[in-house]
């Protein structure tokens, strides 16, 4: 067999991918790996100050001396500044008493670990973005974007689905965790209304943000899906694949306010996708509602009547001011002064 025919083979090909799946595989690991040394060292290095502090009665100056003796003992590395090494105290601290914490910020970065703690002060919330971030990939960009949209506070909203009726029930928790009761769409930077067909060609143009918003274990197959019954056409706005519960994930956009018949139609969708494209091992196809307000009764009343498994949710688009209602609206020294100027 030649070299250009082996290189066309099928099995040479899933060979190739094979070979890059374990290379791309053992370099996450071994970034996890170095990634959690570190950690461990930092967490170390603040215990032992704390420790040292009280144990010889030293003072805050005995930060300021380690980090020169570090940096001159070692030039060549860098993360040794008193700054740092007051981080690697304050992080220690912060943690040591919380033995489900300790364990888990050794599985995110340094930087989302010092995000965390700057911007967060209660333990369930910083718990919550610390999971998230190891579950979801989330760089530090789209954390500090998390926490700027509330996802925590969000995340505690009621979310509205059927689950427990239409799925067994370890698929029904699962699929509660895959879904949440409000999406940030705040990375599409809109500012005014649009129509669906809009919203979904922005969301297709920023499909990884959205994946990202959506959770772990998600991914892309199309937009306009297309099925057909007794020769007429219909189309899934956005269809996924959820890796952790093995199945298909029908999203449908609606830029108003929830209607009682969006059930009816996601349900009708949910019988095609069942029928025509899910394959023999995969689990039941389920579908999100994604409107821009909702009636949490009417939703109530609404999904009492669908058979197939599905959510409905609110996006928010974005909590940042227009460029020209930002020239109109005082800054913040401006409205600080007019207080002042008032209380006077």
């Amino acid at each position: 067999m030649s070299e250009n025919r082996i290189v066309l083979d099928k099995t040479y090909l899933n060979f190739l991918n094979e070979i890059k799946h374990k290379i791309a595989s053992a370099r996450i690991q071994a970034s996890r790996h170095l990634n959690k040394e570190l950690i461990e060292l930092y967490w170390d290095i603040g215990k032992t100050i704390i420790e040292k502090q009280k144990q010889y009665g030293w003072g805050q100056s005995i930060v300021e001396k380690l980090a020169n003796d570090l940096q001159n003992g070692f030039p060549n590395l860098r993360g040794y500044s008193s700054r740092n090494l007051w981080d690697m105290r304050r992080f220690y601290d912060t943690y040591k008493d919380s033995s489900i914490l300790r364990q888990l910020v050794a599985e995110i970065p340094w930087g989302h670990n010092l995000m965390i703690i700057n911007k967060i002060s209660n333990m369930k919330e910083r718990e919550y973005y610390i999971k998230s971030s190891r579950d979801m990939g989330w760089s530090r960009n789209v954390l500090l974007n998390q926490i700027k949209a509330g996802a925590y506070q969000l995340s505690l909203r009621k979310k509205q689905h059927n689950f427990e009726k239409a799925l067994p029930v370890h698929l029904s928790e699962q699929a509660d965790e895959s879904l949440k009761s409000v999406y940030s769409l705040d990375f599409l930077g809109i500012t005014r209304p649009v129509l669906e067909r809009e919203l979904e060609k922005r969301l297709i143009e920023k499909i990884k943000h959205f994946l990202l918003e959506l959770g772990s274990g998600f991914s892309f197959i199309g937009n306009q899906y297309r099925l057909e019954l007794d020769g007429t056409e219909y189309f899934v706005d956005l269809l996924f694949f959820n890796r952790k519960i093995k199945c298909l994930v029908a999203v449908e956009l609606k830029t108003g306010k929830f209607q009682p018949e969006y059930a009816g139609k996601m349900d009708f969708y949910l019988h095609l996708l069942n029928e025509q494209t899910r394959l023999k091992d995969e689990n039941p196809p389920i579908g999100i509602i994604l409107c821009a307000d909702k009636s949490n009764i009417t939703v109530e009343y609404a999904l009492r009547s669908v058979k197939n498994p599905m959510g409905v949710s609110q996006y928010n688009l974005t909590t940042k001011l227009p460029a020209e209602l930002k020239k109109v609206l005082p800054s913040e020294k401006e409205m600080k002064n007019q207080l002042l100027e008032e209380i006077k």
